[in-house]
């Protein structure tokens, strides 16, 4: 282990680094001070992820990295939403090969060493309602509901469904488990989600499952 990784590990918890704190670790220019970044990056001490952002490499880290904690330092403010979180909620059958989520800024999408992260946006004050905070031991982040994933999904993607038969066709939910779901924010999302095609959505997933 080098001198950097070691420096590293006793000044910094976890292994998602920033340039900001790095080049607090050593004295010199700025310049010099990239100069080692750029270096354990070559050495494959560090893996570069976006500008600005790093990992350690994976034979330095304690625990497994959480990607949906990761996505949420590529781009943010931002929540895990979409099919990555509908397959965390277990519902739907397949598993997603990129991490998706919600933001405020503009759609986005970044190829990394750590794989495919993809934004799409959700404007206030629609961004946060229906939203969690997940502590685990592998990392902390914010992911959606089931209802909320799927109704950012209908405005983000545009969708034109009047309730529940393209969950089911399009994207494999089974049927029992959308009784299963909390509703207890419906009128909040039929509240703040004032476009149509979302309105007509929610209309008829009301008139389908009889909320």
């Amino acid at each position: 282990m080098s001198k950097i990784i070691e420096q590293i590990m006793e000044n910094i918890p976890g292994a998602i680094l920033t340039d900001d704190v790095l080049m607090n670790l050593w004295e010199g220019t700025s310049t010099s001070r990239y100069g080692v970044i750029k270096r354990a990056i070559a050495k494959g001490e560090l893996v570069h992820i976006r500008r600005g952002l790093y990992l350690l490499a994976k034979k330095y880290r304690h625990k497994p990295l959480n990607l949906f904690e990761l996505a949420q330092w590529i781009y943010g403010p931002s929540y895990v939403s979409f099919e990555s979180a509908l397959s965390y909620h277990n519902c739907i059958p397949e598993s997603v090969y990129a991490v998706t989520s919600a933001c405020s800024r503009n759609a986005r999408e970044f190829r990394t060493p750590q794989g495919v992260f993809t934004y799409k946006r959700i404007p206030y004050p629609m961004l946060y309602l229906g939203v969690e905070r997940v502590q685990s031991e592998s990392g902390t982040f914010f992911v959606a509901s089931p209802l909320k994933a799927i109704v950012d999904y209908v405005y983000a993607y545009k969708k034109h469904w009047k309730g529940i038969a393209p969950l089911i066709k399009s994207l494999r939910i089974e049927q029992d488990a959308l009784y299963q779901w909390n509703y207890d924010l419906f009128d909040e999302f039929k509240e703040v989600y004032r476009n149509y095609r979302v309105q007509r959505f929610l209309k008829g997933l009301k008139k389908n499952l009889n909320l």
